[in-house]
Formats: C-alpha cells, sequence, structure tokens
C-alpha cells in the first residue's frame, strides 16, 4: 500500500501528465501584472476553480495549486503576510473539490515557489527563516487537502534544502523542481548532475525531482538527459515552457504549438521523466495535445541532442556545465 496519492499513480503508470501554466491562464482571465494571484483564491475562487478544471478537462493526471508566491516574503509585498495559512488553504480546497469531482485519480500538489529573497551567505535569508516560511505555507496547503507539496522554480541549493525541511515538519510528501535558466544551470550555478547529488543526500527526499520553467522545451530537455545519464533513483519531473517568450502588443506570448509541445511530451518521456507537464504558456489545449501524443505514440530510444534540437529548435547555450567547459550562449533558432 502506497501512503500517497502521487506514489499510488506513479507505481501504476509509466508516466503521468502535469498541469501548464497557472501566470498564463490568470492573465488570460484579467489578472493584472503586479497582482497577487493569491489573493484571487478568495476573491476570484470560480476563476481559480476553471483553472484547475481546465488541467483535468484535457487530461491532467495532477495540477498545481495557485500558491507559487504564497509565502509570507512574497505576500509581504502586497501587505498580506499575515494570510499565508488562509491563503494556501483555500488554493489546495478548491482544488480538493475539482480533483474530488474528476471521476478518476487526479493529484493536487501544493505549489510553493522561492521565496524571492538571496540565502546566507549571499544574502541576509537565514536557514531557519526560510524553514520557517516553506513550513507555514505547507501546513496551509496541508489543511487545505493538497496530496503533496510541489516546490517549484528554486534556484538556490540552500533552499531547497530549506524547502526539504519544510515539508518535513509539514509531515508531506513533495516533489521539487529547479529551473535551469543560465547556459543550463541555474541561477546560483547548479548544474543536473549537482541537483542529483543534491536530492540524495536529503534526509527528506522528494517523491520525485527534476526541471521546470527555464529557456526553452530544448534546453530543459537537455537538462533531463542529464538527470537520466546520472541514473537516478527517483522519477524525474520535465515541465518545460511551451516554446520562447515573444512581447506582441503590449503582452508576453509563448511561441510554442500544441504540435511542438506533443513532441516534447514524448521526448521528454523518452529522454527519462516520467512527470510530464508544462510551464509558463502551456494552456489546455496544449495539455490535450500533449496527452495525445503520449497515448499514441510508443516508447523510442532515449532521443540526442540532434533529436531534440532538430524537432524542436536550437539551445541557448553551447554546454550545460556538467562537461566541464564555460557554457556560452548561441543564437537559438526554433521550429513551431
Amino acid at each position: 500500500m502506497f501512503p500517497d496519492a502521487l506514489s499510488r499513480l506513479l507505481a501504476d503508470r509509466d508516466w503521468l501528465l502535469a498541469d501548464g501554466a497557472t501566470g498564463t491562464t490568470l492573465f488570460n482571465m484579467g489578472l493584472m501584472s503586479g497582482d497577487a494571484p493569491e489573493l484571487w483564491n478568495e476573491t476570484e475562487p470560480d476563476k481559480i476553480r476553471t483553472l484547475y478544471r481546465g488541467a483535468v478537462d484535457a487530461g491532467s493526471d495532477l495540477f498545481l495549486t495557485n500558491s507559487f508566491g504564497g509565502n509570507a516574503s512574497r505576500l509581504r509585498l502586497h501587505g498580506a503576510e499575515g494570510r499565508v495559512h488562509a491563503l494556501n488553504r483555500i488554493a489546495a480546497s478548491l482544488g480538493r473539490e475539482i480533483a474530488d469531482a474528476a471521476g478518476r485519480p487526479v493529484v493536487v500538489a501544493g505549489s510553493m515557489g522561492p521565496t524571492g529573497e538571496i540565502m546566507e551567505p549571499m544574502g541576509s535569508l537565514t536557514h531557519a527563516a526560510a524553514v520557517e516560511m516553506f513550513h507555514e505555507q505547507a501546513e496551509g496547503l496541508k489543511d487545505g487537502g493538497a496530496d503533496v507539496l510541489w516546490v517549484e522554480t528554486i534556484s538556490a541549493p540552500e533552499e531547497f534544502m530549506a524547502a526539504a525541511e519544510g515539508a518535513r515538519l509539514a509531515g508531506m510528501p513533495w516533489v521539487g523542481t529547479m529551473s535551469f535558466d543560465t547556459a543550463g544551470r541555474t541561477m546560483m550555478g547548479v548544474t543536473s548532475a549537482d541537483m542529483v547529488a543534491l536530492v540524495d543526500r536529503l534526509a527528506h527526499r522528494p517523491l520525485a525531482f527534476g526541471a521546470n520553467c527555464g529557456v526553452g522545451a530544448s534546453d530543459l530537455l537537455r537538462t533531463i538527459l542529464g538527470f537520466s545519464a546520472q541514473g537516478p533513483e527517483l522519477p524525474v519531473v520535465a515541465k518545460g515552457n511551451a516554446g520562447i517568450p515573444k512581447y506582441h502588443d503590449g503582452h508576453i506570448h509563448y511561441d510554442g504549438t500544441p504540435d511542438l509541445m506533443a513532441q516534447y511530451a514524448v521526448l521528454a518521456r523518452d529522454a527519462g521523466a516520467r512527470i510530464i507537464g508544462g510551464c509558463c504558456g502551456t494552456t489546455p489545449a496544449h495539455l490535450a495535445a500533449m496527452r495525445a501524443a503520449l497515448e499514441a505514440t510508443p516508447p523510442g530510444p532515449r532521443p540526442s541532442l540532434d533529436d531534440i534540437t532538430g524537432a524542436l529548435g536550437g539551445l541557448s547555450s553551447a554546454s550545460d556545465g556538467t562537461d566541464g567547459n564555460a557554457a556560452t550562449r548561441t543564437r537559438t533558432r526554433r521550429r513551431g
């Protein structure tokens, strides 16, 4: 008997489809730049239900709650640092409502993003303070009915470790992803190989780990190949952006089509990912195409970088840092 909903699904399935972009969807619903999406959990609950239902109806096996910036540090920017527990509880309870009505097993993953602060020794945020923030958020998500915690878009290993401790204190299983957006590394210099080593030495290990956001789908899949090369014991997560952001008519648009993301999903599975979703720019239409492609396409051999770039477009750097070379940026060309 597996103790949590995600582990039960992973035991029964070769791959799971995660969700798409929270921010993109909410901006399409009218959220304004600079607003705190988490406040909509209270003021616009029907829109949050629609967000969650869109992923479920498109075929997602799990979706993330509207709580990415729901920690005290980020909510302080909106005068809402005293409402961490309530806003996270509502985010998860709305998700529980949608998942329970799905008619099939769907995992509610409590999203926890970075604090937005720099940790010691480079910054002023202490380990204890970071753990307290993550723990507070985790308790709210737990009380709202989240099945697992989903720590995402982390750059610093110190913050990843603090989130793991916060999850442990809440008695919650968790998943952790980092964003590899600086020549194949995180902003704080972590490589794919570094992350595998980091996960292996945690006392409270995640159920799965991987990469989200970053530059484009090709770069993210190079990171997935980097994870796979280390032979990790835990399932790998791939949540890549739907193409490259383009500024058009006063708005940011991502150029990845549903067809491109369908190709990405199959390549991600063959590269070693077992939980596959999208990040920025990924809509329910993208998710439906990804689901259809994963179901229709038999597993294939592990793709090469040439296979990946031929399907999804060029890489943003010549190296991902795992070969000992200093990564230099190259001009990116894409097909979509």
